[in-house]
């Protein structure tokens, strides 16, 4: 378990056979708020908990939950995260874009049903049965509604486990049957100490660290993973305060990574005009301030805040990236 989060764990542990049977976990993503679901779940099925009421690792129910194999234990996440953690699994040859039907971001009714008619059945181990919810934001309408159901008359001896990255998009309704515990940022030197021992060689923590927000399970994944190599060549050019080179986007994840860039930058420019610091680090070491007013690039991040939210609809990459890169030079110039 990440360290910075062992008072969290704590607090859990100490009451954990008093818990009611709905906990939502919220913070900003890459804080580690899904292990301490998973960690919760696992001491929730544990059949030999230890006098620290930790799960054992050992008894039947502990390692069926490792192995991701527990019968009494479910997490619902969209299609496309389950897709991707699944992606090592697939046929040789056999890919995403093969397939029909992209992946889909939300998590459907049809979802919520098939919970509902696995907490409804007997317990297989005679303990609790557990619903993993990540993130629950990406509930669509009709799924939220139907785990409100669930919420308000809970079966026997069930469990659920929300984590949300963005509390706000949940149903009021769904916070107020849940108690809610917080899961903030580690403090910079504790996250920084665990970033430089986990990425590779010769890349920058620092610079990950502040892009990431100060979430070093998120930096993690840009220092190490895809989503940083992406990134790089657009933040490069933009502490540089050359937009001119930066590329258009020839594909779906190049352009959501593109719209990040931009809107995190934009309040860099924000943030370096009215505070005198940068938030992201976009700026370079010398935080360079490009041309425009705080005013125009406070409607510029807005503006990227909208189109951040569109990438992931079936839209031309090079086009929509081409709109957003023009933007973003007649501020620069």
């Amino acid at each position: 378990m990440y360290i910075w989060n062992s008072k969290i764990w704590e607090s859990l542990r100490e009451r954990v056979d008093r818990l009611p049977h709905a906990v939502l976990l919220q913070g900003p993503q890459g804080v580690g708020k899904l292990e301490l679901a998973e960690r919760l779940a696992a001491r929730l099925l544990c059949e030999a908990p230890t006098q620290a009421s930790d799960p054992c690792g050992g008894c039947a129910g502990c390692r069926w939950v490792a192995a991701g194999s527990h019968p009494d234990l479910r997490r619902v996440e969209p299609d496309a995260l389950s897709e991707a953690g699944a992606a090592s699994d697939e046929p040789e040859g056999e890919t995403r874009s093969a397939r029909k039907t992209k992946p889909s971001n939300e998590i459907r009714i049809e979802q919520i049903r098939e919970l509902a008619d696995f907490l409804y059945v007997g317990s297989h181990r005679g303990k609790r049965r557990v619903a993993v919810v990540h993130p629950a934001e990406a509930m669509n309408v009709h799924a939220a509604n139907a785990l409100l159901k669930g919420l308000e008359e809970p079966p026997p001896d069930a469990s659920f486990v929300l984590v949300t990255h963005n509390p706000a998009r949940l149903l009021p309704t769904i916070r107020s049957r849940c108690v809610v515990l917080s899961v903030a940022r580690p403090n910079e030197p504790a996250a920084l100490a665990w970033l430089e021992s986990m990425i590779p060689q010769g890349a920058d923590a620092k610079r990950w660290l502040a892009f990431a927000g100060g979430a070093p399970r998120l930096a993690l994944d840009y220092a190490a993973g895809e989503r940083g190599t992406r990134a790089m060549p657009y933040l490069d050019a933009l502490a540089q305060g050359s937009p001119r080179s930066i590329a258009e986007a020839a594909d779906r994840e190049s352009l959501e990574c593109l719209a990040e860039v931009l809107q995190k930058h934009a309040i860099d420019q924000v943030t370096s005009r009215l505070a005198g610091r940068s938030l992201y680090g976009t700026t370079g070491a010398d935080s360079v301030e490009h041309g425009g007013t705080a005013r125009e690039w406070v409607r510029f991040a807005r503006y990227m805040g909208k189109a951040r939210a569109l990438t992931r609809h079936p839209l031309n990459p090079k086009l929509f990236s081409a709109e957003m890169i023009s933007k973003v030079k007649e501020l620069i110039s």
